[in-house]
């Protein structure tokens, strides 16, 4: 995969969180999901950008785990919102945690090769 596919991939799916939080209901519930959904779902597509441009490895290293863990925090609310029908368009919440379970295997594996060859450069 090349780098910019990853990035695109996850501007999209951005995008799919920004649809997603601009059509659910305005409740004390759907808010505050959704106010947490836009952070973590929107920050991934930026701190992505940001560790394309990391000063070291670790560095790297570390910023793609700031990705790893805003996608996991948008997984969670997406299952929350999920699970309590706070969102009307099954297909859309079911295709964005589909994506989002995608790229966080995609990071899991992009830290571990990034620590490999670090380890290797020691």
């Amino acid at each position: 995969m090349k780098k910019y596919d990853l990035e695109e991939r996850l501007i999209n799916f951005s995008v799919s969180i920004i649809n997603i939080v601009n059509d659910m209901p305005s409740t004390k519930p759907a808010n505050h999901l959704s106010g947490q959904l836009i952070r973590s779902g929107t920050s991934v597509a930026l701190n992505y950008g940001e560790a394309q441009s990391a000063e070291s490895q670790k560095d790297f290293i570390h910023k793609m785990r700031i990705v790893l863990k805003e996608l996991r925090e948008s997984l969670v609310c997406l299952r929350i919102i999920y699970k309590s029908n706070l969102y009307g368009n099954e297909d859309k919440l079911l295709i964005a945690k589909k994506e989002n379970k995608e790229l966080i295997a995609i990071f899991v594996k992009s830290i571990e090769t990034a620590k490999n060859n670090l380890l290797k450069s020691q």
